[in-house]
């Protein structure tokens, strides 16, 4: 896959260089708290190397991205489309910032963006679909702002921490992304006048 260019991140290939930085991250609970109970039990050494290994060789079932910084390509975290169903165009997304430092920059927003484009524009795929945890308020709000629509709640089925949580469903057709894309073009950007030749950072 080709890399593909943002202002705030770029999406690049896996790398063997990656492992410290995923290390970093798969035993941390302030990031994995938000993520599958994959992440339920500490991950061993291995699991990472192979997990890796799978990506780089492509027998993973997964297709996805180093999200990394477009200047020094330093890894930043990873966005992923798991278990995609080719007969009927359905790509499933994963992602993670890999530290908390990175929280709140709109790095996750714009490699969600970069991401969706490439499904819909190079995969040819018709429909994108994630869950997310009901606490995660920061990851519904990007995903909103991206144009996800909640189409479904299971209720009570995540147990963290002695109680039980709502898991929300959501998803994004290609007509929904067409539509969305050409409300962007048509909006007239005015500059603001208290910010530096109008601009400002993309915050999530």
């Amino acid at each position: 896959m080709p890399r593909l260019q943002g202002k705030l991140v770029m999406l690049r290939e896996y790398r063997k260089d990656d492992l410290p930085w995923m290390r970093q991250w798969v035993n941390d609970p302030d990031i994995v708290h938000q993520l599958s109970d994959i992440f339920l039990y500490p991950q061993a050494l291995e699991s990472t190397e192979a997990y890796l290994e799978s990506m780089l060789d492509g027998s993973s079932d997964s297709r996805g991205f180093v999200i990394a910084d477009p200047a020094t390509e330093a890894y930043i975290g990873q966005v992923n489309l798991d278990s995609i169903d080719w007969k009927n165009r359905v790509g499933k997304i994963g992602i993670v910032i890999g530290s908390t430092d990175n929280f709140g920059r709109g790095f996750g927003t714009e490699a969600m963006r970069l991401l969706i484009d490439f499904a819909f524009l190079d995969m040819n795929l018709n429909r994108l679909e994630l869950e997310v945890y009901d606490f995660n308020e920061r990851a519904i709000r990007c995903y909103l702002n991206c144009g996800f629509i909640q189409e479904g709640r299971l209720r009570e089925k995540l147990y963290k921490q002695g109680r039980y949580l709502d898991v929300i469903q959501m998803g994004m057709l290609k007509s929904d992304w067409k539509t969305l894309r050409g409300e962007r073009k048509q909006q007239v950007v005015v500059p603001d006048p208290t910010l530096v030749n109008g601009e400002g950072e993309d915050t999530q």
